[in-house]
């Protein structure tokens, strides 16, 4: 299953509002996507609220897995982005 390992980019880390772009982005993907940090547990990236449990701060290893490549290189993007900058 494709995955990739990223450092979460925004400036709080991924608190309410780049976890709900996150799993907006993951809905209209219409494919399962997880998120985990190392030795956590992993969570789904379509739930902001599950994004929010993983207290993920900024420089913080986040790893995207789904079964499609394209949407893990779409949403790891997400994870290293400022998305509070936007």
């Amino acid at each position: 299953m494709p995955s990739q390992t990223v450092t979460v980019g925004s400036r709080v880390g991924l608190h309410a509002r780049p976890a709900a772009l996150i799993a907006e982005a993951v809905g209209k993907a219409g494919v399962p996507v997880t998120l985990a940090t190392p030795g956590g547990n992993p969570v789904d990236a379509g739930s902001p609220l599950m994004i929010m449990t993983l207290g993920a701060q900024k420089g913080a290893e986040v790893t995207v897995t789904s079964d499609d490549a394209a949407v893990v290189e779409r949403i790891a993007g997400l994870v290293a982005a400022d998305l509070d900058a936007e």
